[in-house]
């Protein structure tokens, strides 16, 4: 089953006081490449998302966002420096026993003074934030990869229907193959024939002229590998395993099989069969390259 390299997944988790969002996006390359944008906070996690990714992706080029959600809209939480506070307390009774006033200290009189309660950056739990990554990184890629296999199976019947044109064309081509042979014996014969003007000519010498073209315009070799090739790539297409290289590869010799089989025919029915062929294997190469 083929799987494309394009595709967008998304995954949030919450373990503790933490809470992530991971967003994973796809697109072709020849090779798995991961891109990974991290928090700050969270960069020492990047070599293990990578390792994940490429566990599971065998090509693309894949960029990993991960966002850490905020306990506020600011992003920053009240911190209270206690000892201040009891500082202050005891300043303010000092005070107060000093000029003979009530000793009692409000709260609120404490609580207001600078430095007691501050805003300061929430700080990382590193063990519940990194277990958040990356249960939110598995739902991701769980939903990355579905995309990719859907938009494979769209591409997989689309190889099938140019490559049944392609099996059509090829069948044809070989049937019209003796004929054109035929057809140049005939014309061989009727071009001698008006040349000699009533002058005998040898039926022989005719003979080799045919055979010699018929050697030369030979294209069963060609039609027989471009069946091969054919069949080996029904089997890479219901592989499990990524086979976009090797599909790739077996493309380049499907072009070369049908280009040496138009450069040996001079038949023109064969020769609009070879341009259709190529347009066809043209177009499955451009849809290989989409294909992980």
């Amino acid at each position: 089953m083929l799987k494309s390299m394009t595709g967008f997944g998304a995954g949030r988790a919450r373990v503790g006081d933490e809470e992530v969002s991971v967003e994973v996006r796809s697109l072709n390359h020849k090779f798995c490449e991961v891109k990974v944008r991290l928090p700050r906070e969270l960069a020492p996690l990047e070599s293990v998302l990578v390792k994940t990714v490429k566990d599971r992706l065998a090509r693309g080029s894949v960029e990993v966002l991960v966002k850490r959600q905020a306990a506020t809209v600011s992003g920053n939480v009240p911190t209270v420096d206690v000892a201040l506070a009891r500082e202050y307390a005891r300043a303010f009774r000092e005070v107060a026993d000093a000029l003979g006033l009530t000793a009692e200290v409000a709260w609120a009189h404490v609580a207001n003074q600078p430095g007691v309660i501050r805003l300061e950056e929430k700080g990382l739990a590193i063990e519940p934030a990194t277990q958040a990554v990356q249960v939110a990184l598995e739902q991701a890629l769980g939903a990355l990869e579905a995309m990719r296999e859907t938009e494979g199976q769209s591409i997989q019947a689309d190889l099938d229907a140019r490559m049944k044109l392609i099996e059509g064309w090829s069948r044809e081509v070989a049937e019209l193959a003796p004929k054109a042979v035929a057809d140049y014996q005939t014309r061989l014969s009727e071009r001698v024939a008006e040349l000699a003007r009533g002058i005998a000519v040898d039926p022989q010498r005719l003979a080799q002229e045919v055979t010699l073209f018929a050697e030369r315009t030979d294209i069963a070799e060609e039609v027989t590998r471009l069946g091969i090739h054919l069949e080996q790539f029904r089997v890479l297409m219901a592989s499990r395993e990524p086979a976009g290289r090797r599909m790739d590869f077996l493309v380049q010799e499907m072009h070369r099989e049908v280009n040496t089989t138009g450069s040996k025919s001079q038949h023109a029915e064969i020769s609009a069969r070879v341009v259709s062929m190529k347009a066809e294997v043209e177009r499955i190469r451009e849809q290989v390259q989409n294909v992980e």
